[in-house]
């Protein structure tokens, strides 16, 4: 009887487990949030060691015509220059493979390795190895050897490129400076040691610097039912103080004797978001030369995201407000393009302060390729351990206090359902911060003053104000791109 009971009992803890993941599962689909978990807190995980090595050596190969080098080399030497006679046991070359500089066609180009792909033109005298040539216009060389590199891997977003010359300075070194244990370890798994110099390019479809055309609401605010002061009460008390859509809603029915639903706030927020959000990213800031940046974590659909905020430090204006589902290289990039189009011009000594994320980095020779420069300086972890991270930990230590700042607001809302929510708050909170909200280090002035905006006493009609201004940006856009 005891073994029985033994065996029930056991059969019952499985079956309250079973039962409890899926109840887990449910919950998760019903409102996106487990309840089982001991905190609501992301995981915090070390980043994958990476090092990026510097900018390559970049060649442009001018482009020619074989037809006129023909031409002028039978004017120069009056006799014309004959194909390539080759012997019987030669390699051949295959019809389809061009010289990438003059267009010659195979009957003129050599085989110089005998089929192992480098091949020299006898019209212009182009080396060159068809397999790993660079779009046929572009040669990357590395900075310590200056010999050509080589393409040895293709990702879903950049081509990896190597330094493949044993005598090659950068090699040698990190080879010395190995110790005995690395050095054998070294002969028997080289892939476990970055010796060689590498360089990414990325081929992303993305073009720096564009502007897009502002993305308007579905909601016409001039046709809602409630006021315009109405509707800067919702945005006073959504934005500025970080409450709920439907304690906002409360307030203004128990306090102010407005009664409008928890879902009507959302949607003015996000009307008035889209709107604003052109004027906010194209306003002509004054900037200073301290730019430091970083990522924070914000919810959406019961997921952690990644809320990329760039900053002018001295001024104390958000440039950069980005989200994006994953912690990569392409979310930088749109980070810092973001804070490059708002500049009037770009300064030879353009640098941001940033963490340890090699993601930066890596954004930063996206940029060099499309001929913008700008310096990456690194505060690595929390104690200074290099000159860099002691030197620029104050600016670092900015971006985590608006960090904070935005958490506070944000911590009431206990993530968002959907991307556009997470968006239209964020962008909420960045207008609020920048042109709405008294900074103590601005002797309690808004980090960007706007005349119209002084005048007016209340934060409601500020927040109107603020939306007349922007709807008049937006119409004098739409008659430029009429014209």
């Amino acid at each position: 009887m005891t073994k029985l009971k033994s065996i029930v009992i056991t059969f019952l803890l499985v079956y309250i487990q079973i039962q409890r993941k899926i109840i887990a599962y449910l919950i998760v689909l019903l409102i996106s949030k487990n309840i089982f978990t001991k905190d609501n807190l992301p995981i915090n995980k070390k980043y994958r060691p990476l090092k990026i090595d510097t900018m390559p050596i970049i060649e442009t190969i001018e482009k020619l015509d074989y037809q006129k080098l023909l031409l002028d080399y039978q004017i120069k030497h009056n006799k014309e220059l004959k194909p390539i006679q080759r012997r019987k046991k030669s390699t051949a070359v295959p019809e389809y493979i061009k010289c990438p500089r003059c267009e010659a066609p195979h009957t003129y180009l050599y085989d110089n390795t005998g089929g192992r792909g480098q091949f020299l033109c006898k019209i212009c005298n182009c080396h060159f190895n068809y397999k790993n040539y660079y779009s046929k216009s572009v040669i990357f060389k590395c900075p310590y050897c200056n010999k050509t590199l080589q393409k040895i891997k293709t990702r879903q977003n950049f081509y990896i490129w190597k330094c493949k010359n044993n005598n090659c300075s950068f090699y040698k070194s990190n080879l010395a400076s190995m110790n005995k244990k690395d050095k054998k370890l070294f002969l028997k798994k080289p892939s476990k040691f970055k010796v060689r110099y590498i360089y990414r390019e990325f081929t992303y479809d993305y073009k720096p610097l564009s502007k897009k055309t502002p993305d308007l609401p579905e909601v016409d605010l001039s046709k809602i039912y409630s006021s315009p002061y109405t509707l800067g009460l919702v945005l006073t008390y959504y934005a500025n103080y970080g409450i709920s859509s439907r304690n906002t809603a409360g307030i203004l029915k128990d306090i102010h004797g407005v009664n409008i639903s928890h879902q009507t706030v959302l949607n003015y927020a996000e009307a008035v978001s889209k709107i604003v959000k052109p004027y906010l990213d194209n306003y002509p800031y004054q900037l200073s030369d301290s730019f430091c940046g970083d990522e924070t974590y914000i919810k959406v659909k019961g997921k952690w995201q990644y809320l990329f905020f760039f900053f002018d430090a001295a001024k104390k204006i958000i440039l950069s407000y980005r989200l994006s589902p994953k912690r990569d290289v392409l979310a930088a990039i749109k980070a810092l393009d973001d804070v490059l189009t708002k500049m009037q011009s770009l300064p030879d000594n353009l640098n941001f302060v940033v963490d340890g994320n090699p993601i930066y980095v890596l954004a930063q020779h996206f940029f060099a390729q499309k001929g913008i420069h700008f310096d990456i300086n690194q505060v690595i972890g929390l104690t200074n351990n290099d000159p860099v991270s002691k030197a620029n930990r104050p600016l670092k230590q900015i971006i985590e206090r608006l960090h904070r700042t935005f958490k506070r607001e944000y911590k009431t809302k206990n993530g968002f359902y959907s991307s556009a929510g997470s968006i239209t708050f964020t962008t909420l909170f960045v207008a609020y911060f920048n042109f709405l909200r008294p900074h103590s280090a601005l002797e309690k002035k808004e980090p960007v003053i706007i005349p119209e905006l002084n005048k007016i006493p209340n934060m409601p009609g500020k927040w109107c104000k603020l939306l007349d201004l922007s709807q008049d940006y937006i119409q004098k856009e739409q008659q430029k791109q009429s014209l």
